[in-house]
Formats: C-alpha cells, sequence, structure tokens
C-alpha cells in the first residue's frame, strides 16, 4: 500500500471520529433540550406553544410580518376571521 493510500485512511478515519463524536454531543444537547421542555411543562407551559415562540424568534422581523399576513388571508379565506383591512 502507497503512503497516499495510508494518508487518505487516516483522513478518513479522522472525518469518521469527529462526526461520530459531534453526533454524540447533538445527542446530549437534544436530551438537553428535551429536559428543559419537561421542566416548563412541570411548571405549567404549554411547550406546542414554546415551540412556536421559539421558531417565531429565529425569524427576521420582516418574514414574520409576511407569514402572519398570509395566515390572516387564509383564515379569512375559510371564514375563521374577519378579513384584513385593505389599505
Amino acid at each position: 500500500m502507497s503512503d497516499a493510500h495510508g494518508v487518505a485512511r487516516d483522513q478518513l478515519r479522522s472525518f469518521i471520529e469527529r462526526i461520530e463524536r459531534l453526533e454524540e454531543e447533538k445527542k446530549t444537547i437534544a436530551d438537553d433540550i428535551k429536559d428543559v421542555y419537561g421542566e416548563a411543562k412541570g411548571t405549567g407551559f404549554d411547550t406546542k406553544i414554546l415551540k412556536k415562540v421559539i421558531a417565531i424568534r429565529k425569524q427576521d422581523k420582516d418574514e414574520r410580518m409576511e407569514q402572519e399576513a398570509i395566515l390572516d388571508t387564509y383564515l379569512a379565506a375559510l371564514g375563521m376571521i374577519e378579513a384584513p383591512d385593505a389599505e
């Protein structure tokens, strides 16, 4: 086996081991997040709403306003709310 193959094999092994460590860290973090949701639920918070709030906080203001406008339009079309004022 040439030295180039040995180097490529070592690089591959290094990448795989790094990915495996990161996957384990990701699982640990996901478990921690699940625990925090459990704590919140235990104190009376609605976890579905908490998840929505977190998703909304990730959006920028313009994106959030656009989605809210589209949602209002759809709900109005279904007769679930009054039609938004057309300005």
